[in-house]
């Protein structure tokens, strides 16, 4: 069974930063592409994020772009989303999904 937990979510004010992470199991995650997307309230989710399956290239938003980094440590079963410099329209649930298979979500909220 393929689960995915997001955590690292939370409270951050303007221009900090927050390191969420995504913990894979019943998936050999290193053959598989990681990617994050985001769900502001009232708004569609959209795509931050995409990393291939060994973290050698990713693909970002335009509007994270130079913020959020993606990476792996495929020994942990782990991927990684580093958001710098965040901003209020970061706010949202951030999810991690892979083949198919979501997590269950992590809320971020950007507030002064």
């Amino acid at each position: 069974q393929v689960q995915l937990v997001e955590s690292g979510g939370g409270l951050v004010q303007p221009g900090g930063s927050l390191r969420l992470s995504c913990q894979g199991s019943g998936i050999i995650f290193s053959t598989y592409g990681m990617h994050w997307y985001r769900q502001a309230p009232g708004k569609q989710r959209e795509l931050v994020g995409t990393s291939t399956p060994r973290g050698g290239s990713t693909n970002y938003a335009d509007s994270v772009k130079g913020r959020f980094t993606i990476s792996r440590d495929n020994s942990k079963n782990t991927a990684y989303l580093q958001m710098n410099n965040l901003k209020p329209e970061d706010t949202g649930v951030y999810y991690c999904s892979s083949i198919g298979y979501w997590g269950q979500g992590t809320q971020v909220t950007v507030s002064s």
